[in-house]
């Protein structure tokens, strides 16, 4: 007994995948139906942050299915881990489940990296696993953000992607100039090329304004109290001149800015409060299409919150034969299905023929060329990855209250994105005719994702007490230095 569930509607090119959110409500039924079931209650604690719990079950030991279903609790903990963010993971359940979960974490590739990743990397403590009961478990919590939605005064915004940098000058919520360079930051290995880069469109934007009252912005990457942890920006940095330069480069920044507000953000988490502004909801989760699967979330009442929402590295497939995530190795993750990636992985089972040479965006400009030349493959490639995102969909509503999804990236531009969506609709309706009724998807245009990013980023960090706020004039362009250095 496996759980592998065929679904009702199976991805146009890609028949063997098999959904996790169906194979986890498979064996929960079976457990349930087999008069031997065994509750589980896990929760994902984020140091000083949420604490995130879930009640399950798993077949009991020695039954058929029993491994399955374990196995697909340690499913359940990854998407956790990777939604909310945490490196404690408590356990009420059969010993052979905080055994395997301990040695998965402890012993296999892609369990060393979470744990590694989520553990020290981010947090700053070892990862571990913790045996309780429920009654012993932290108290379930929810902690809003108070960043995001601040407009008064004028304020810089950035953003900070692969291949280019942005910035806009925003007086009370009102964009008045925008500006965006090209630039290379994944290949530069000295941190103060970044510093000056970014400081360099700081001063652009700045000279705008009367006065910078506050600095926010977004990037890729994972970052706690505006701290560098986990960046592809600057993966060129030596590991050890990151921990000593990079972690703390925007604490450097906001010093050279006279020590004004100054907050940085997951990109995700920014675009979707820029879209969440923009349309004036809440319950809005932003899925961005791009080089890997960016994912951002604003609650219902339309604020941020302190979790991770790093969707890229959570599982959607439990095929035996998923592809596997070249960056943290395991099979199944998102990132393999709604990027650039899954773009080139389904080419060639769409009948192309793909030069090897060709970068991720390239292949992507191939795909929407022959789908702007009416080619039924490309249609095809598009409908797959629709179909991924509404299996996606049906999995992250688990952890989210999705009222609104807000499609975004390079792969959802054009009469592609408007297949992807058709495709993830058609499957939401045939998986889950009610729930597909009230989700409500959005778009903005250019124009409105370029200004509402910047407004969304500026609106991050609060303004002091009028009182005692301390307005700053732009300082003189120079480069900026870590105390100390020449």
């Amino acid at each position: 007994m496996t759980f592998l569930v065929p679904p009702r509607t199976s991805p146009l090119l890609d028949p063997t995948f098999r959904p996790l959110w169906a194979a986890r409500r498979a064996a929960e039924a079976a457990a349930r139906g087999s008069g031997a079931a065994h509750p589980v209650a896990i929760a994902v604690e984020q140091p000083g942050g949420s604490v995130e719990i879930v009640e399950s079950a798993v077949i009991a030991d020695r039954r058929e299915g029993a491994p399955a279903s374990r196995r697909l609790v340690e499913r359940l903990v990854k998407t956790m881990l990777w939604s909310r963010g945490g490196s404690t993971v408590w356990v009420d359940g059969p010993a052979s489940l905080v055994a395997e979960l301990r040695s998965h974490y402890r012993g296999t590739p892609e369990g060393r990296f979470d744990a590694a990743t989520l553990g020290a990397e981010v947090y700053g403590r070892p990862f571990e696993v913790v045996a309780a009961p429920r009654s012993a478990f932290p108290a379930s919590r929810d902690l809003p953000s108070t960043l995001g939605g601040h407009l008064d005064g004028c304020r810089i915004g950035f953003d900070l992607g692969a291949s280019d940098r942005k910035a806009a000058a925003v007086v009370d919520g009102r964009v008045v100039f925008s500006e965006e360079i090209a630039w290379d930051p994944v290949h530069h290995p000295d941190p103060q090329w970044h510093v000056d880069q970014i400081n360099d469109s700081l001063h652009r934007a700045a000279a705008h304004l009367p006065r910078v009252d506050a600095i926010g912005g977004s990037s890729a990457g994972i970052y706690v109290d505006s701290r560098v942890r986990v960046a592809s920006l600057f993966r060129a940095v030596p590991r050890d001149v990151f921990r000593t330069r990079v972690a703390g480069i925007f604490d450097e920044l906001r010093a050279a800015w006279g020590g004004i507000p100054f907050v940085v953000l997951n990109d995700g988490e920014v675009t979707a409060l820029a879209g969440a502004m923009l349309a004036g909801v809440g319950g809005l989760l932003g899925i961005a299409l791009g080089s890997s699967e960016a994912a951002g979330y604003v609650r219902p009442d339309g604020r941020l919150t302190s979790w991770l929402d790093e969707l890229a590295f959570a599982p959607i497939d439990v095929a035996p034969e998923a592809p596997l995530d070249e960056w943290s190795g395991d099979r199944g993750c998102g990132a393999q299905y709604l990027s650039q990636q899954a773009v080139a992985r389904l080419l060639p089972m769409a009948g192309f023929e793909v030069d090897p040479g060709l970068s991720l965006p390239e292949r992507l400009v191939q795909l929407q060329s022959r789908m702007a030349a009416g080619d039924p493959r490309a249609v095809r490639v598009y409908a797959t990855i629709g179909s991924y995102l509404g299996h996606a969909i049906l999995w992250y509503r688990e952890l989210y209250d999705v009222r609104h999804l807000l499609l975004l990236g390079r792969v959802t531009s054009g009469p592609g994105g408007e297949a992807i969506q058709a495709a993830a609709v058609e499957t939401l309706r045939a998986e889950d005719p009610a729930f597909a009724e009230g989700l409500r998807f959005h778009h903005v245009s250019e124009r409105d994702k370029r200004h509402g990013q910047a407004v969304a980023a500026a609106s991050l960090p609060a303004l002091a007490r009028e009182a005692s706020r301390a307005t700053v004039l732009a300082p003189p362009a120079r480069d900026v230095r870590a105390a100390g250095r020449d």
